[in-house]
């Protein structure tokens, strides 16, 4: 067991890659967002429908994908993702052509679908390498892959739309998404046929992820009999929301301000480097000196203060504590997962799926602070809406987790 143990540094740094892919292109939306809304000249709720039209994949494909997965094993199956999103990249170049935002938000969902596959994939198999104990260490280097991808997306990708001289004409402006997404769409592919030949990934039995299952009480037949689980799914939808929400809205937030757009279209990296920093302690902390539920409470508890603070302050100090919402972030999506799949055994992949549906919290979250800021007219105000998210964050890291029946 212990030299199997140490084979999963291949396997790791292989994962860390496809993170670092998800993360370049899931938190460019930022920036999609602002520019479309200017391109197409949209309300705040239906630039939102950037995010929806992204994040709603995990939810109708989550199950697909996992039978997916199931019958294709994690290395197929990552490479099968890649290059369903490759599809998804290249159809960004019709769109411009034809000056379409639904053909744009279908290649956003195209890229979803593609990203609910490795999501279904990785995330349990980064969780199951390894101890229990420390799979919230793991998946915080995964974040830092992830992250790191999308301060860099963000800049490049934000310096590409959002900076230069604007063209009166839209179809000019939206010329400027075909030659980075053409180069994507190439990556894409070529990282696709490296992840299918490379011999590194080995596949993992879900049987491997028994932990905590207590082998004297009676054989479970559903994965919805798991109360951890189950919770955990509403969890990981409120935290995707309101990462989603503080990473994706601050730059339309710092617009409607008054801050410069060419200033304003780096506060996404803010936020994503705040994630970072909190990973990077995350690491140091855990499970050495801090245990991953404790640090998610505090966490969570750390986002409902900033919150607070943000609502009631005014300018770019409350952009900063849009952006401070990274690092309240952080570590609750590592931490999450471990406890809501503890114990789950054979019934890791489904639940894993279900796991993925959370993230349309992502989708739906957003839209509903755009309508919020839309209705009443201040993009401030809306974030109200992410202070009982975070309270059921904290609902989960201090009590539900620990359920373990109806």
């Amino acid at each position: 067991m212990t030299s199997k143990k140490n084979n999963y540094l291949g396997p790791l740094v292989i994962i860390g890659v496809l993170f670092f892919v998800m993360g370049f292109i899931t938190w460019v939306n930022g920036t999609l967002i602002t520019f479309f809304k200017k391109a197409f000249s949209l309300d705040n709720t239906s630039s939102y429908l950037v995010t929806f039209a992204f994040f709603i994949s995990y939810t109708v494909m989550a199950i697909p994908c996992s039978m997916v997965v199931k019958k294709t094993g994690f290395k197929n199956g990552m490479s099968l993702a890649l290059l369903v999103m490759a599809v998804g990249t290249l159809i960004f170049i019709p769109a411009a052509e034809m000056a379409s935002y639904p053909l744009f938000l279908v290649g956003l969902f195209t890229i979803g679908i593609g990203l609910t596959v490795l999501q279904t994939a990785s995330n349990p198999y980064a969780t199951i390498l390894g101890p229990r104990e420390s799979a919230a260490q793991r998946i915080s280097i995964m974040g830092i892959a992830n992250k790191g991808a999308g301060i860099i997306s963000q800049i490049v990708i934000g310096k590409l739309l959002l900076a230069g001289a604007e063209s009166t004409d839209p179809k000019d402006e939206l010329d400027k998404v075909v030659v980075p997404y053409l180069i994507l769409t190439a990556i894409l592919v070529v990282l696709a046929l490296i992840i299918r030949m490379t011999k590194g990934l080995v596949e993992v039995s879900e049987e491997e992820d028994s932990e905590g299952v207590n082998q004297s009480t009676p054989q479970k037949t559903s994965v919805f009999q798991y109360p951890n689980l189950v919770l955990g799914v509403v969890a990981l939808f409120c935290y995707v929301g309101v990462e989603v929400i503080a990473a994706d809205t601050i730059i339309n937030y710092g617009v409607s301000l008054g801050i410069p757009e060419s200033e304003a279209r780096v506060f996404g990296a803010y936020t994503l480097g705040g994630m970072m920093f909190g990973y990077v302690l995350g690491i140091l902390l855990i499970p050495k000196l801090v245990s991953q539920q404790a640090y998610m409470i505090f966490s969570a508890t750390l986002g409902l203060v900033v919150t607070v603070v943000a609502l009631l302050t005014t300018g770019f100090t409350s952009v900063m504590c849009i952006a401070v919402l990274g690092f309240a972030n952080a570590v609750i999506w590592p931490a999450l997962w471990p406890l809501a799949l503890s114990g789950l055994g054979k019934f890791t992949k489904i639940a894993s799926a279900l796991l993925v549906m959370g993230i349309s919290g992502g989708a739906i979250m957003p839209l509903i602070y755009g309508g919020i800021a839309d209705s009443i007219g201040n993009t401030q105000t809306a974030y109200i809406l992410v202070l009982p998210l975070y309270a059921f964050i904290v609902y989960f890291g201090l009590i539900g987790h620990k359920k373990k029946s109806w």
